[in-house]
């Protein structure tokens, strides 16, 4: 197995970096590791850490492409996106691990010099994220009873109905956002963290969502968001005193290394939910 690179957009539509004929091949890439910025105090003849920070990296590598069409394909994609992230699958015992991050592209070279037959030029990407995975689980009640879909292996289990709940240890190097997707009707959705059995964290969402309508949460950095989506589509925010109390804790993030459980419930049965983590690495 070797390494993949791929780019996608907000669509999910994606340009591939591993096919020549078609595409473009992508070489020579660098910037895949990290670095910190950091200040000691010197006290004697220890030195203290005061300040670190870990520094905004770029990525950078060779795309190689047959011919001018491929090239114009990619600026065509780049140009026409709204967002941008690579999708690298990395090989592990296990298979292709999928790792994403969001980009924007600072530059791509354009020297109209080809070898052998072959166009090549530098591409250089502004890293907006960490690395992440998108582990996702979805609870359904459609189809047989007690049916529980996922496209990944978690020690899950619920009780009834009116409460779901997944059991996730985070190996991520940083504090892991969620993303939830739930379905009405639902009335006043409640979502819970647990930590090695303790319960840190409860969101009351207090509303009625209807039938054909949903409850989006998320608490990515840069993206947090509290929503209801209509049935035309449109969002209406739910981050407001008549829906939420400011004075609690409404970001859940879920901790490095611990036992936690994620638990969602309601006052009356949650018939469909889907539920995102994203464990953030420095590298992977």
């Amino acid at each position: 197995m070797v390494r993949e690179f791929y780019l996608l957009n907000e669509k999910g539509q994606q340009y591939s970096f591993m096919d020549i004929k078609n595409y473009c091949l992508l070489t020579e890439p660098s910037g895949l590791g990290y670095s910190y910025t950091r200040e000691y105090e010197q006290l004697g003849n220890t030195f203290i850490k005061t300040f670190g920070r870990i520094e905004q990296k770029q990525i950078e590598g060779a795309v190689n492409f047959l011919n001018y069409d491929n090239f114009k394909n990619l600026v065509d994609f780049i140009e026409k996106a709204e967002s941008l992230r690579i999708l690298y699958k990395v090989p592990s015992k296990n298979g292709l691990k999928e790792y994403f991050r969001d980009v924007n592209i600072k530059s791509l070279s354009k020297t109209q010099i080809q070898q052998n037959g072959i166009l090549s030029e530098t591409i250089v990407f502004d890293c907006l994220s960490l690395w992440y995975e998108e582990n996702k689980v979805i609870y359904t009640t459609k189809g047989e009873d007690d049916e529980i879909i996922w496209d990944f292996k978690w020690d899950s289990k619920f009780s009834d109905y009116s409460t779901r709940s997944l059991e996730y240890v985070n190996k991520g190097h940083v504090e892991a956002p969620i993303e939830i997707v739930a379905n009405g009707p639902i009335v006043n959705l409640k979502i819970l963290l647990l930590v090695e059995g303790e319960l840190v964290q409860e969101v009351l969402i207090k509303t009625t969502i209807q039938k054909y309508e949903k409850i989006l949460y998320g608490t990515r950095e840069n993206d947090f968001y509290i929503n209801k989506e209509n049935t035309d589509g449109t969002l209406t925010s739910l981050f407001s005193l008549d829906y939420i109390d400011f004075e609690n804790d409404n970001v859940i993030r879920i901790p490095k290394n611990r036992s936690c459980k994620l638990k969602l419930t309601a006052e009356n049965e949650i018939l469909l939910a889907e539920i995102m983590i994203l464990p953030q690495y420095i590298t992977v």
